[in-house]
């Protein structure tokens, strides 16, 4: 089944960027409130990619792992690698 990531950037912090993140397939949506230091966001994008393409790797990768109902509702997108310790070194598949 087929899930749209929808991303809306919220204001955020000099050093933080947020984001609202809706997941939806044919049955339900759901909702998600995610922040990802600028750092991080360069780091996992290479300079290449924009934060929202590493922020929808990243749900990519994790919906390829757990439904989407059980991605947490509020998260940093640093605290993937503590449940998924290959998201670093596995996120550059999600992006191309």
């Amino acid at each position: 089944m087929t899930i749209a990531i929808d991303i809306a950037r919220r204001d955020g912090a000099p050093k933080f960027l947020s984001f609202d993140v809706v997941l939806r397939d044919a049955r339900s949506k759901s909702r998600h409130r995610v922040t990802m230091s600028r750092e991080l966001a360069e780091r996992l994008g290479g300079g290449v990619s924009t934060a929202e393409q590493c922020l929808t790797a990243a749900f990519r990768f994790l919906l390829d792992r757990e439904p989407k109902e059980q991605i947490l509702p509020q998260f940093d997108v640093s605290v993937i690698s503590l449940y998924f310790p290959e998201f670093e070194r596995e996120l550059p598949k999600y992006l191309g």
